[in-house]
């Protein structure tokens, strides 16, 4: 295994934002709250799903994790000849480097950039998987921008697999306007397209239609999405397949 850091990438206002916080004390903190969390249930719980996604392609694979932070999940990934993790912080790469739960990786070769998966240039159509878990729908928007770029990264038949926050998850503030618009959002179709947009805070929050919507729009057949409650959010977990353009 082995890793390097390309040229880095311009940076989105969500990028400019996540990287000013992920400094080095911030990194520091996190990667041990990293190592203590492994075996937990949330992390087992992902890095489970994530390694299910895996093994459901019949050969070795080339992924991509957006926002991959210190390696949370790398070690999750089977037959994965090759893996690229994309993060805006340096001082989170650099504890990517020496990724949680190093002994338990099996990737082939590992390749660490520094860059802003809104903004950065990679090659079309070369990877097998992209995954984010704990990124998209939470700290950057899941919207046709993302699900289209994306869908030029990956190979026909491709995987996009994802968690999210859902819009109706106990950590969102429920206040008395966003309990009112979940209300009439149930009860009253008819007004529900607007209040359902403000729900969602510009795809930081999503729902299971949302996320068919804009999968969908870019190209994708979705083959699971479930919702999973954890001591931190109520999550969606999405995996949808690339269908080539005829």
């Amino acid at each position: 295994m082995s890793a390097s850091l390309p040229q880095k990438s311009s940076f989105s206002e969500w990028g400019e934002r996540a990287r000013r916080l992920y400094e080095n004390d911030y990194a520091e903190r996190y990667r041990r709250v990293d190592d203590e969390i492994r075996r937990g249930p949330l992390v087992t719980r992902f890095g489970t799903w994530l390694g299910t996604v895996c093994d459901s392609f019949p050969h070795d694979i080339a992924a991509l994790d957006l926002g991959c932070g210190t390696g949370r999940y790398f070690w999750a990934l089977r037959q994965a000849r090759e893996l690229v993790g994309v993060d805006v912080s340096p001082a989170m790469l650099e504890q990517a480097r020496a990724p949680v739960d190093a002994g338990a990786i099996v990737v082939g070769n590992l390749t660490l950039l520094e860059g802003d998966f809104l903004t950065v240039t990679l090659d079309p159509s070369h990877f097998d998987l992209v995954y984010s878990i704990g990124v998209v729908g939470e700290h950057v928007p899941f919207d046709q921008l993302l699900a289209r770029r994306v869908y030029q990264w990956l190979r026909d038949g491709g995987r996009f697999a994802f968690t999210a926050v859902h819009r109706s998850s106990f950590s969102i503030p429920r206040t008395m306007k966003r309990r009112a618009a979940e209300h009439l959002v149930q009860t009253l179709p008819s007004v529900s397209g607007p209040l359902r947009r403000r729900l969602l805070g510009g795809g930081l929050y999503v729902d299971e239609q949302y996320i068919g919507d804009v999968l969908s729009d870019a190209g994708f057949a979705m083959e699971s999405l479930e919702r999973h409650e954890s001591d931190v959010h109520l999550h969606c977990l999405c995996v949808a397949r690339k269908v080539a353009r005829g």
